[in-house]
């Protein structure tokens, strides 16, 4: 079983904002992320760099627990 701390459940939360912001554009073409803060603005290139760190947080502590 995966124990996630405060930090990996932050990262988690967003891995699966992430994963609903894509299934909303795969079947709507609406990106909720460019609507809430701009067309690859700063700040929305922001979120998607943080989304992409949450994501290789929560790979890299899978493949540890699983070495375990």
């Amino acid at each position: 079983m995966l124990k996630l701390n405060a930090w990996l459940w932050i990262a988690l939360i967003l891995l699966v904002v992430g994963g609903l912001n894509w299934g909303l554009v795969g079947l709507f073409k609406f990106d909720l992320v460019a609507a809430i803060f701009g067309q690859m603005s700063v700040l929305a290139r922001v979120v998607y760099v943080v989304v992409g760190l949450s994501a290789v947080a929560i790979l890299v502590s899978a493949l540890k627990s699983n070495t375990k």
